[in-house]
């Protein structure tokens, strides 16, 4: 055998050429075995996720037997010579029912750009707002003070998800919201926008102990809806994001700031 220098050193170097192979086949089967876990769990957690959804789908009845309207109503009491002698709130809360057409456009166009600014396009659920919501969270510190819900989801909140203030866990929350939207696509389907939006605005919680536009025109302008202006249009679409902080009576400051956003 030949045991001279250059030998060696081309064994030498054989040797670590292999060496060298071997380390780079093993770190391409580790990456192949990371990738291959990583897709695993993604498509575990897409099938987990689906059947998780399905299953609260299919608790809910069809929608075409879900009641959006609102209940309970403001009762008023008249003596014999037909004056109003008393008012009476079936649920203790102050409502009037209106038709859209009585609800200044001003003021519905105010609700919607607001809460809702892709309330005529979208189809029941608004994408971009999730997202966005979603990136202002994580942008704040994980603080999601921004809400996603487009006016068909609030509205189904208010009049069939009813027991959604006694939720005491975040999953509670996140399990109605699942509920929320699967319905509010299937509402979209069936009801008209107009609908939607008339119905929205007779429910909605305006402080002061009143439900729905009409309601608070009377409670804070003393006038009905139909005769509210522009600015007192956004005075009332102010109000609905936080009914105690927006009040324009106790809190007449923080309410004219949202106004001129509004």
């Amino acid at each position: 055998m030949n045991y001279g220098k250059e030998n060696a050193a081309k064994q030498s170097a054989k040797l670590a050429g292999r060496s060298k192979r071997k380390r780079h086949s093993a770190g391409l089967a580790i990456i192949r075995i990371t990738l291959i876990c990583i897709v695993s769990v993604i498509v575990a957690s897409g099938v987990f996720a689906y059947l998780y959804a399905k299953n609260l789908i299919d608790q809910l009845p069809d929608v075409s037997t879900i009641d959006i309207s609102p209940t309970g109503y403001m009762s008023k009491v008249y003596d014999s010579d037909g004056n109003e002698i008393e008012t009476l709130a079936s649920t203790g809360a102050n409502r009037t029912y209106v038709t859209l057409d009585q609800i200044p456009e001003d003021l519905q166009h105010a609700f919607v750009a607001i809460e809702d600014s892709r309330f005529y396009e979208h189809n029941g659920i608004d994408p971009q707002g999730i997202i966005r919501a979603g990136v202002d969270g994580i942008l704040s510190g994980f603080h999601f003070s921004q809400g996603a819900s487009t006016l068909t989801q609030q509205l189904l909140k208010n009049n069939y998800f009813t027991t959604w203030t006694s939720e005491h866990t975040k999953m509670d929350s996140i399990n109605r919201k699942i509920q929320e939207q699967y319905l509010a696509v299937q509402l979209e389907k069936i009801v008209k926008k107009s609908v939607i939006l008339e119905n929205y605005l007779n429910s909605i919680n305006l402080g002061q102990n009143t439900l729905g536009v009409q309601s608070a025109a009377e409670r804070y302008f003393n006038k009905p809806v139909s005769e509210l202006t522009l600015s007192e249009s956004a005075v009332i679409a102010s109000i609905t994001q936080n009914p105690s902080k927006y009040n324009p009576i106790t809190h007449p400051e923080e309410n004219a700031k949202r106004r001129k956003n509004v």
